[in-house]
């Protein structure tokens, strides 16, 4: 059990940390402005260098932070439900699913842009219920879970592929969606993630206990009174509209809803009520450093930052796994 000074500390040094990132992802590219420019050009004097950051820079580091941490506790919630360490809405195919409803919509019905999230959350919805359905037989394996997802994953993966190809990716807004994508989001991108990952966050924040009580046998919870099924559907729709929301504004990032819940649980321990919000100031943290670095790295040009959450992620999954293995014989 982990004391308060330590768990207090992690907090502070995270947040500290995203603070610094902060202040040099908003300098990372052509044009540099100090923090005293840039507080001064925000809140005293129009600067036009400030005002041309805080148009183009700051969209898309708001949306990486907010999208990080949504990403990051639908993992959380994902790993309660399915009492699995290895679930991730990017690799079970929730994000893909999402994804997919959201090439669709934004391809075929421009004029419903702002409702997208809500399709995506829909599509998410569809891809977990497939993953259980397929994968339930007398009760959850890990294992089983984790292939049936990635399979559902492949599959939606595929279907955005193919219409991506087919149509020529004369549709610029579902090709950033299959891309992943953030370089060209706006304020308007960010003030739809806000809007509904907002919800999400807070209704994470409310159901910790249960993700707490969801790591007991399922007959002592009942015991507690405590209706399992419906818990873990709502915890479950919770998790999907956090994936899908991100999905559709950011695209598919898989890995982040695994690495990060694994490290906050290193760091502060695995009660959820300290857990879910330092998962969202890690999640926000991690997500804006793969960004940071994909920007930096190769410098003009650019490495998508599902791409290097992919090339850490994988050699991250592969370790776990095999920890998983061991642990289950």
């Amino acid at each position: 059990m982990l004391n308060k000074t330590k768990i207090l500390l992690a907090y502070i040094l995270t947040a500290l940390l995203l603070l610094i990132l902060f202040v040099y992802s908003v300098n990372t590219g052509s044009l540099k402005i100090s923090p005293v420019q840039l507080f001064k050009g925000l809140f005293i004097a129009y600067d036009k260098d400030v005002a041309t950051v805080y148009d183009l820079r700051f969209p898309r580091i708001f949306i990486a932070m907010l999208g990080g941490a949504a990403i990051a506790v639908s993992g959380v919630l994902l790993q309660a439900v399915m009492k699995n360490p290895l679930a991730d809405p990017g690799i079970i195919g929730i994000s893909s699913g999402a994804s997919f409803v959201s090439v669709i919509v934004t391809a075929f019905f421009p004029l419903l842009y702002k409702l997208t999230p809500l399709f995506a959350c829909v599509g998410g919805c569809v891809a977990c219920a497939l993953v259980y359905f397929l994968s339930w037989k007398s009760g959850l394996s890990p294992i089983r879970l984790i292939l049936v997802g990635v399979a559902i994953n492949s599959m939606f993966t595929g279907l955005m592929s193919a219409f991506n190809s087919g149509t020529g990716s004369t549709y610029s807004g579902a090709a950033s969606i299959v891309n992943a994508n953030i370089t060209q989001k706006t304020w308007d991108d960010f003030k739809i993630l806000v809007c509904y990952t907002a919800v999400g966050l807070l209704f994470s924040l409310i159901v910790t206990k249960y993700c707490d009580l969801l790591s007991l046998e399922d007959k002592t919870v009942r015991s507690l009174g405590m209706n399992v099924t419906v818990v873990r559907l709502i915890i479950s729709v919770i998790a999907c509209l956090l994936s899908s929301v991100s999905t559709a504004v950011i695209g598919v990032i898989s890995f982040l809803g695994l690495i990060v819940p694994h490290i906050a649980r290193l760091l502060v321990g695995s009660n959820h009520k300290v857990l879910m919000p330092y998962t969202m100031i890690l999640g926000a943290f991690i997500f804006l450093l793969a960004d940071t670095v994909g920007r930096t790295i190769c410098y003009p040009y650019e490495i998508n930052a599902a791409t290097v959450m992919s090339v850490i992620g994988g050699p991250f999954f592969i370790f776990l796994l095999r920890r998983s293995d061991k642990h289950n014989g």
